[in-house]
Order: structure tokens, then C-alpha cells, then sequence
């Protein structure tokens, strides 16, 4: 562990704070915004974990200016943050709507105006509803309307905007939303749900394309979670399952953007990958589109380990039915701590994720950003009524270390904590916590956490 207060940001290294448009904004009975697949999916029965929703959520869409305000005070570089899709074009197609635009316009007006490099994510998760219906990322004229989307963006924004980011966490999409069925669009397709992969792998090329035909200013890339995976044991079968599992969670994604290609599939787990075989090489060159850099989330490394699991508390995802299907599960790491959410705390492995990519990919891989970064753990209030997150600050200063010291061949420029404030966490509703800023659900008034005021004086000693 690094000492905290000896932290040192090197200049040029950028530090910002990351959020999405779902997860805070709320409103979305306004503007002439439509239905996203997680309005429908957190409406249903025992899908979100506390039973909230997240109609208000943060009300960041009516208190964009003060939380722009905070983080000028905070004096992050950059904020990263993702346009609302069905705010934007409500129905997944056709022409956009005005006023969903004008909130956009006036949030990068607003952080322009405070010094703020605007980082912004044209998919994080809420897709218009109307696509959906049709297949969503199962369908492939799904892909050529997120280009469009990203058309409209590119024009309205593009003089304005320092990163585009096309896709956030395509990985998370498939596992959760398409094979285990725990996010939207709660679907249990298993190994057949990899189509949605491919899918968003497409519509991330084809919105390079459009994104460049409209001449943006700012550099473009996608964003993706990865995790090093490592076999419970050390013996032939659990290194296939892991091997697997790599494939699922990291190099299906990675391979075809920085290498043009997917990756060989394992001779006895061909069946399972058949949804990526014989992909047109027309495809595969529009994915691999030249990008400026590649984004990064880290939060925790992954152990599999063959056999069900012996009881029902794997790390998050493990306890999805369909995981139960499989001759694999994913194990604990008992000989580290964990967070709120039973993430092991290990920032040794984001070292390791970042060498594993140097080596991977050498010349292929640009500039690497850690667009995410963070943890929820369980905030009290102290006597006198801060909220002294030391969990937290230990947390980030371990891995802000470590994405500093970097990797061997691997140029890291940047990194995002997610996330800037309290907010909706998606299936597990706001149960956990992972914001710099507290945000009361009843009042939405926002109360800086030490972590904020460390990460402050960290910004400022940098000076």
C-alpha cells in the first residue's frame, strides 16, 4: 500500500471523474426523452435489489450546474459522461430531439466554461427501447442505428467534445444484460448471447466512421472491463475453464478491435463460441478502425475454478442462474480484502491486466485510459457528520499508483474514478456506494466525502 499523502500526480497524467446518463440524470418523464431498456427492466418484479428506480436518481439533469461546480472545485481535468440515447432520438431512429440536445449543449457549455475537458460516452447501457424491441444488440441493424446516433452527436457536439468513448463496457452487456439475464435486457441466452458482442463490436466501428465523417475535433476510442483471470488450481482442466473465460470477458472484445480478428477458440468450447465463427472479414475491418485510445475499466481480478460453486456467495455475478449451467464458477480470493459489492481489493492486478495488453497487443494497443476506477463500501456518517470513507481513499491511492507506474510498453495517460457522486448502481439499485460527493435520495443535496477533499489535495499538491 502507498502512503496516501505521498501520492504523487505526475503532469500531463490525466485525472478526471467518470458518471452515465441513466445512473444520475433522472427526468426521464421529461424533454421528450423515451423509454430506455432499463426504465422497462427496472420496472419489473425482484429485478433491482432494493426496489428502487431510478426516475429521479441523482437529479443531476436539474443540478448539472452545481455538481459542474464541485467538480471545478474538486479540479479534475476531465469529466466523463454519457449521453442519454433515448434522450437524444427517443425512438433508436430518426430526427433528434431538440430539447434532449439543448440539455447536452448546455452541460459542455458548463464544463468548458470551468476548465473541464469533456470525455463522452455514446452508449452506456440505455438503449432506446424501441430497438430492443426489435432484437437490440442481438439484431444487426442495431449497429448501423447507433451509427446513426452517433452521427447526430458527432454533429451537435463535435467542436466541443476532447474524447468520444463509442461503447462502455461491451463485456458487461453481453455477460449481464444478454447471456446471465441480471441487467437489461434481462435475456439468458448463455453462450448464444455473444451475437450482442459482435454486434456492439460493429456498431463501435461503424460509429468511428460516422463519428470522423463529421470531422470531429476530439480523439475517439472505446471503452471496456477487464480483469486478468486466474485458475483456482493449477491443473489441465480449470486452465481450460479459465482460458474460456478470458475469452468471454477479455480477448472477444480486445482482439478485434486492436488486432482485426477473433480470437482461436479452444477445439473442446468451439460449440459455445459458434455465434463468432465464419464473421465476414468486412466486419472485422470495420471494427478495427484506427483509434486514438483504448479505455480501460478496472475494478478486480476474476479466479475460476471447476465444479458449481459450494455455496451462494461468489463475487457479483457468480450467483446468476445460468451460471449454474456451466462446469466452471467463479471463485472468492480469500486472502484479500473486499469491498461493499465483495470485489477483491487487489491493485497488483490492474499492474498485471496492463502487462498482460502490452504484451498482447505491443504496437496495436494506443494510448490506454483507466476510464473507471473505484469502489462502494459502506459510508457512515462520523460524529460530526462527514462521512470519513478511509476505505476508499486507500483504495484509490493503491490504484492511481499503480496506473501511474504503469506497464512496459504500454503508455498509460489517464485515470477516471468512478464515480463522481452517490448514485442509481444499476441491478443493485442505490444499496451501494461508490461517489466522491454523498447524495441524500430524499433532499438530493450533495455532501463532499473525504475522499473528495484527499483527492483535492492531491489534485492541487500537482499544482
Amino acid at each position: 500500500m502507498i502512503d496516501r499523502e505521498e501520492l504523487v500526480v505526475p503532469p500531463g497524467f490525466e485525472l478526471g471523474v467518470s458518471t452515465a446518463a441513466f445512473q444520475i440524470e433522472g427526468a426521464v418523464r421529461e424533454d421528450g426523452r423515451g423509454p430506455s431498456t432499463w426504465d422497462e427492466f427496472m420496472a419489473q418484479k425482484g429485478r433491482i435489489a432494493d426496489g428502487s428506480n431510478a426516475s429521479i436518481a441523482a437529479d443531476h439533469y436539474h443540478r448539472y450546474r452545481e455538481d459542474v461546480r464541485l467538480m471545478k472545485e474538486l479540479g479534475v481535468d476531465s469529466y466523463r459522461f454519457s449521453l442519454g440515447w433515448p434522450r437524444i432520438q427517443p425512438g433508436g431512429t430518426g430526427s433528434p430531439n431538440k430539447a434532449g440536445l439543448a440539455f447536452y449543449d448546455k452541460l459542455l457549455d458548463e464544463l468548458l466554461a470551468a476548465g473541464i475537458k469533456p470525455m463522452v460516452t455514446l452508449f452506456h447501457w440505455d438503449m432506446p427501447e424501441p430497438l430492443q424491441h426489435k432484437g437490440g444488440w442481438m439484431t444487426r441493424d442495431t449497429a448501423h442505428r447507433f451509427a446513426d446516433f452517433a452521427l447526430i452527436a458527432g454533429e451537435a457536439f463535435g467542436d466541443r467534445v476532447d474524447k468520444w468513448v463509442t461503447i462502455n463496457e461491451p463485456t458487461t452487456v453481453t455477460l449481464n444484460g444478454y447471456a446471465l439475464g441480471v441487467h437489461a435486457p434481462g435475456a439468458t441466452l448463455m453462450f448464444d448471447g455473444l451475437l450482442a458482442a459482435h454486434h456492439q463490436l460493429l456498431g463501435h466501428g461503424l460509429a468511428v466512421q460516422a463519428l470522423r465523417s463529421e470531422g470531429v475535433k476530439g480523439g475517439i476510442g472505446i471503452t471496456n472491463v477487464h480483469s486478468p483471470v486466474h485458475p483456482a488450481k493449477d491443473n489441465f482442466i480449470t486452465r481450460q475453464y479459465a482460458e474460456v473465460f478470458d475469452l468471454v470477458h477479455n480477448r472477444i472484445y480486445a482482439d478485434p478491435v486492436l488486432l482485426g480478428r477473433y480470437p482461436k477458440f479452444p477445439f473442446l468450447a468451439r460449440k459455445q463460441f459458434k455465434a463468432l465463427h465464419d464473421v465476414d472479414d468486412a466486419d472485422l475491418q470495420t471494427i478495427a478502425q484506427p483509434i486514438d485510445f483504448y479505455g480501460l475499466n478496472y475494478y478486480m481480478p476474476t479466479r475460476i475454478a471447476a465444479g458449481p460453486p459450494a455455496d451462494d456467495s461468489t463475487p457479483d455475478g457468480g450467483n446468476a442462474a445460468g451460471m449454474r449451467e456451466l462446469p466452471f464458477h467463479l471463485a472468492k480470493w480469500p486472502e484479500y480484502p473486499t469491498t461493499a459489492f465483495g470485489w477483491p481489493i487487489a491493485p497488483q492486478f490492474l499492474t498485471e491486466t496492463l502487462a498482460d495488453y502490452g504484451t498482447r497487443y505491443a504496437d496495436r494497443l494506443p494510448p490506454v485510459y483507466i476510464t473507471e476506477g473505484g469502489a462502494s463500501f459502506r459510508d457512515a456518517l462520523s460524529p460530526e457528520g462527514t462521512i470519513e470513507d478511509d476505505d476508499r481513499i486507500s483504495y484509490l491511492a493503491d490504484h492511481l499508483a499503480a496506473a501511474i507506474a504503469g506497464a512496459p510498453g504500454v503508455d498509460v495517460r489517464g485515470y477516471y474514478v468512478w464515480t463522481l457522486m452517490d448514485n442509481w448502481e444499476w441491478a443493485a439499485g442505490f444499496a451501494e456506494k461508490f461517489g466522491l460527493i454523498a447524495v441524500d435520495p430524499r433532499t438530493q443535496d450533495r455532501s463532499p466525502k473525504a475522499s473528495y477533499r484527499w483527492l483535492q489535495r492531491v489534485l492541487r499538491a500537482r499544482g
